[in-house]
């Protein structure tokens, strides 16, 4: 098989944050894929939890100083960068002095969900976006990874879908049991609107919820990947609704060979346009 471009973005990776299944796999698959002689480009969100000093990050300087606008207002982009030294493979983590320098993650420790977590996403994705550009890097595959990516694809799909790195790009997104009873913002759809995508583009958005955030990650992609059984049923009935490429993350942890073919497979396929 001709060496593939793969392009990561995860919610979380070991060992920058505990192990969990989510984290393994964020951890092994770009790994794998990797060392079957493909190029791969993995980031995450820098949380503040994150021992930049015991992890080695650094600012890359060259990537770092862009303003992202998220509800008419700039943020400026730190891109840190580490290394898994024993398998050569290196994380670039998406920072902000606004969004991300909390110690936890999507809660406060009294468990209120942020008030800003859909802030955080549009900045998280256009991060990745915008630094990719920056790097002049062309991904044949974007593999996103549970709910803090699920904007990547709308925003690869319309406001990206004429840039020459992204034209042939085709989105996985992975569903996990990452879900959640709270509600973004109500203005999260106007916020989308503002960053450039047509009105039409965001009608699942109207309503904020954990599924119809997925039912949007869903649409833009051109497969799904159900990373773990019991799913939201309201998302897996959703699914069954669309016409959408769907592989099962197979069982056990000799996953890679299967995803390279998976991959392979969706690259020979024409991507979904809008």
């Amino acid at each position: 098989m001709a060496k593939k471009r793969i392009l990561y973005i995860a919610p979380e990776i070991f060992p920058y944050l505990p192990e969990s299944y989510i984290s393994n796999i964020c951890r092994f698959l770009p790994q794998g894929i990797q060392e079957r002689e493909n190029e791969i480009r993995t980031f995450m969100p820098k949380f503040g939890c994150i021992n930049e000093r015991k992890n080695q990050l650094h600012e890359v300087i060259r990537l770092s100083g862009q303003n992202i606008i998220v509800d008419t207002s700039d943020h400026p982009l730190i891109i840190k960068v580490a290394s898994l030294q024993v398998v050569r493979m290196q994380i670039y983590f998406i920072d902000s002095e606004d969004y991300f320098k909390r110690k936890q993650l999507y809660q406060s420790l009294e468990g209120e969900f942020f008030a800003d977590n859909d802030e955080r996403m549009i900045f998280f994705a256009k991060g990745v976006i915008e630094t990719v550009r920056k790097l002049g890097w062309t991904p044949d595959i974007i593999h996103c990874h549970g709910w803090i990516s699920a904007l990547v694809p709308i925003f690869i799909k319309t406001c990206y879908k004429d840039n020459p790195l992204f034209q042939d790009t085709r989105i996985v997104f992975s569903i996990y049991n990452d879900g959640f009873n709270d509600l973004f913002a109500d203005s999260i759809g106007k916020k989308m609107v503002g960053t450039g995508i047509d009105d039409k583009f965001v009608t699942h958005l109207k309503t904020p919820t954990y599924v119809e955030l997925m039912k949007t990650a869903i649409d833009y992609s051109d497969a799904v990947v159900l990373g773990q059984e019991d799913l939201n049923p309201e998302v897996t009935d959703y699914l069954k609704t669309v016409s959408k490429n769907t592989f099962i993350h197979p069982a056990g942890d000799n996953y890679v060979d299967e995803y390279d073919q998976f991959y392979e497979n969706l690259r020979e396929q024409t991507p979904i346009t809008f």
